[in-house]
Parts: structure tokens; sequence; C-alpha cells
């Protein structure tokens, strides 16, 4: 594996600086943003860094535990605050909590007992890496739905209310959103398999071969991962989307719209 100096990074950090140029040229008032966003990712990364070669030297199921819900738990605070319209109060973080725990659980268990086998199950090295990974997808998928499911509610809400009146069940109404909603929950998965080894390469599949992992190993762990995501796209953007129509309903069946900010 060849090793990266600062001075390597540092010289990365250029192609940083010309973006900003262009900012600044053409009055784009990104630059800032860009600056803060590049900073913020460098100092992430880093802390990460030495969390985790602490977690792994340790190799404790429990501080492994920890970290995958400190993980999940930032996850779920990002889908709950990405819909324009959010939920009053907690509602909308344990909706979102439910849907990275399940999604997330379901995934991993399934690839750590069957698929990779680490030893022990729990090594942290496969776990934590494994529960990022997911963690990113179910992020995207979940937050797309959800805010599909949410703001699709609000801007049919009269349409939804006219057919309750008429006598048909909320489900019945709502069904057209929800559709919607998988769908756009759906779609950067389905974008990213359909792109995956012709248009691009994906990261970690890249990671692996510059490691010097031979290239079709390094596929067949990429076509695990695609499947694994896939998986979780699917159902965290189902989970997220029906409890928030739970939520927006109740026992009489009536749209509940003043449960939204």
């Amino acid at each position: 594996m060849i090793s990266l100096s600062p001075t390597d990074l540092v010289l990365a950090s250029s192609l940083i600086a010309l973006d900003a140029g262009v900012s600044i040229a053409l009055r784009l008032q990104l630059h800032r943003q860009l600056s803060w966003a590049a900073t913020r990712m460098v100092i992430q990364l880093i802390a990460v860094g030495f969390i985790l070669r602490f977690i792994f030297a340790l190799n404790n199921p429990l501080a492994t535990l920890a970290i995958v819900v400190v993980m999940g738990a930032i996850a779920a605070r990002e889908i709950a605050a990405r819909p324009v319209r959010k939920f009053r109060g907690l509602a909308g973080l344990a909706i979102s909590g439910a849907t990275v725990g399940l999604a997330t659980l379901v995934t991993a268990i399934l690839a750590l007992t069957t698929a990779i086998r680490p030893h022990p199950w729990y090594d942290p090295r496969y776990a934590v890496s494994l529960v990022g990974i997911i963690l990113g997808s179910v992020l995207n998928s979940g937050s797309l739905a959800l805010d599909g499911i949410v703001g699709g509610v609000w801007r049919e809400r009269t349409a939804i209310e006219a057919q309750l009146g008429l006598g048909v069940d909320f489900r019945t109404a709502t069904l057209p959103l929800l559709r919607e909603a998988l769908r756009r929950g759906l779609l950067p998965i389905i974008n990213q398999m359909s792109a995956a080894g012709l248009i691009t390469l994906p990261g970690i599949m890249t990671g692996q071969i510059i490691a010097g992992m031979d290239p079709m190993e390094a596929v067949k762990y990429q076509i695990l991962l695609m499947f694994l995501l896939a998986g979780a796209s699917g159902v965290a953007a189902l989970v997220v989307a029906e409890l928030a129509l739970r939520r927006l309903s109740d026992t009489r069946q009536r749209l509940r719209v003043d449960r939204l900010k």
C-alpha cells in the first residue's frame, strides 16, 4: 500500500482552492461554504480515524456496539431534519430512528453472519466499516422517501381530504404518494448499480484494488455491498414512508397535517 504524506494531501487540496477561485471569479458565493465543508471534512475524518484506531485495538463488542449506536443516532437525526415540512415534537426522530435501526440491523446481521463471517462476528474492523457504508445508503434513501411523503401529503392535502370525504380509506387515498416516495428512495441505488463497472468504479472496489487486492476479489466484495445497499435502501424507504403515513392519520381515517410544523 502506498502511504500518503501530508504534502500529498496539501497538493490535492489545491483543487479545492481552484473551485473557490471559480466561485469568487463568477460570484457564485460558494467559496466560504466550500472552504468550510472541506475543513470540516478533514477534521471529522481525522477524528474518526483516531476513534476507529482505538476501537479496533479494543476489539470489544460493547465498544463496537456503542460506536454503531452513535453513528445510527446521527443518521436518524439527519433523516428527520432533511424534509422541508417536519413533524412536531419527537415524532420525526422516532420514525427515522426506527427506520435506521431496522434497515441497518437486518442488513448488517445478514452480511456478518452469512457472507463475510468475520471471527469474532463483531470484529469492529468489519462491523463498523460495514455499518458505516449501509448507513450512508439508508440516510440517502430514507431522507428522500420521508421528504417525498411529507411534502406530497402537504401538497395534496386538499385532494386527499376530498377523497376521504367521499368514503375512500386513507391507505387508498395516499397510495400514489407512497409509490412516488418509494421510487424516489430507490432511484439513487438503482443509478449506482446501473453505472457500476461501465461508467464508474465504485469507491470500495477502487480502494481494495489500490490496497493490493486481486481485482476479481474486489469485484465480489463490491457486488455483495451493492446488494446489501439495495436491500437497506428498500427497507429504509418502505419503513420510513409507512411510519410517516401512520403518523399523518389517526384511527378515524382522518388526515392529520396538524402534526406537521
